[in-house]
């Protein structure tokens, strides 16, 4: 027989004990929904809640965006006028009698934009005739009259800007054509200059290409891209002068011998994902990833804090050791000396199930973590080509998907070209024109 005073207690403790289990499941999906943006893998840049501040990324405390304390500030310079105007100064506005001479003259100097220009509409004349002599039958065109199409060279590099670098929709390329230039052109006709500009730079890019076979150090990395709906992927291949982007189906290995070739002789230098020690041993890890994910680590896990400093340290004495460039011979010893610190934490025992699968992730990468110190040249980070795929990632926030493979390889070509370009710090608007002019007179 249930006592009647405590029925009522007992009821609540197995409405709290249910309420209990509830909340217990919704903070776990909450974790995991969380988990998703807020990682071992998320750069501190993009974490929601900044630890760093001003003073070193090991303190705590908010960091606020823009310049230091003390650094000092810069002014935009005075350009050199191209166009005096001058205002009315005849009459007193307020007894209109004739005013004197000025008695001084300030300047207010204003850089400008030209007015909307109409289209020149040009007829570029094709002469065609046989020779006496040989009998050949010749052609003799304007080299910058292209060999299909009514735009011309100007027209065919501005959309292209628009379009891969202002990133625009087609639409909004069409308004502004129209706005600036009073040319109507549809969002077809838009999509088919992008093809065409993309046929004729193909070459360019196949050259980029083998450039990018030929490096000694190749920097990769690779982020989702949604084709039609379809999970893709943005590989970029980063060296000192060239930057290489592919969109394709896979992740695996079989885009690195497309794109690298499987006779590449060179270093990578990548995160660590499986697909990259599958076609190559010849591998530098990125410490970037490494520390970052210790430093997670350490915030969630007490026994991996040792480890974080371990390793910051250790890395830290590898950069100054290697700053004035030391032999060969020197740089073999540091290696040693480096795989005999970190084997000391490896072989350490661990309790956290978390910082026993780091530990692990750190064993699978033995043999690539030390690889800049003994191959001067290679970078110990990816950074180079995390930078690269930056512009790719804000692309996929603007256009969602690709409409198709067709729009995918267009997208490889083009981004390819104006990265290079902009990595060689060449001007992407002279170098468009210069790529047309020579693709025509090959066509």
């Amino acid at each position: 027989m249930t006592c009647p005073d405590c029925e009522k207690p007992q009821k609540r403790v197995e409405r709290l004990e249910t309420l209990v289990i509830e909340l217990k499941r919704e903070n776990e999906e909450l974790k995991r929904r969380l988990a998703l943006y807020e990682n071992a893998h998320t750069p501190s840049s993009q974490r929601k809640y900044p630890t760093r501040c001003n003073s070193g990324s090991h303190c705590s405390g908010r960091r606020f965006p823009g310049r230091p304390n003390g650094h000092p500030g810069t002014t935009r310079p005075v350009p050199k006028p191209d166009v005096v105007k001058t205002p009315t100064w005849k009459k007193c506005p307020r007894c209109g009698v004739r005013l004197p001479k000025p008695a001084e003259v300030r300047h207010h100097i204003v850089e400008e934009i030209p007015e909307p220009s109409p289209v020149v509409v040009i007829d570029y004349l094709e002469f065609r005739g046989v020779c006496r002599a040989c009998g050949a039958r010749n052609v003799a065109r304007h080299p910058d009259c292209p060999p299909e199409g009514r735009f011309g060279k100007n027209l065919l590099s501005y959309v292209q800007l628009l379009k891969y670098d202002a990133r625009l929709p087609h639409n909004k390329i069409r308004q502004m054509l129209e706005w600036q230039h009073g040319i109507s052109i549809t969002t077809a006709t838009i999509f088919d200059i992008t093809r065409r500009v993309s046929d004729w730079l193909k070459p360019s890019y196949e050259e980029t290409r083998q450039m990018v076979r030929d490096a000694n150090v190749v920097y990769t990395d690779e982020t989702g891209m949604k084709v039609d709906g379809r999970q893709f992927w943005t590989w970029g291949f980063v060296t000192e002068n060239e930057t290489l982007i592919a969109v394709r189906k896979s992740r695996g290995k079989r885009v690195l011998n497309e794109m690298l070739g499987k006779n590449f002789s060179g270093t990578m230098v990548v995160d660590g994902w499986k697909s990259y020690p599958n076609f190559t041993r010849k591998l530098q890890r990125c410490w970037a990833h490494l520390l970052r994910e210790a430093d997670w680590l350490a915030e969630h896990v007490d026994e991996a804090k040792p480890l974080q400093m371990a390793l910051h340290g250790l890395y830290g004495d590898l950069k100054a050791s290697l700053e004035d460039d030391p032999p060969q011979e020197k740089r073999a010893g540091l290696a040693r000396n480096a795989r005999r610190r970190l084997g000391y934490w490896l072989k350490k025992r661990y309790r956290d199930e978390r910082t026993k699968r780091f530990i692990e992730k750190i064993r699978n990468g033995s043999g690539h973590w030390f690889t800049f110190v003994t191959e001067p040249g290679v970078e110990p980070t990816n950074n180079r080509a995390e930078r690269a795929l930056r512009e790719h990632v804000v692309q996929r926030k603007i256009i969602g998907t690709l409409r198709n493979e067709k729009g995918a390889a267009i997208y490889e070509t083009m981004m390819t070209m104006l990265a290079t370009w902009k990595q060689r710090e060449l001007d992407p608007v002279e170098m468009l024109s210069e790529s047309l002019t020579q693709a025509w007179s090959n066509s």
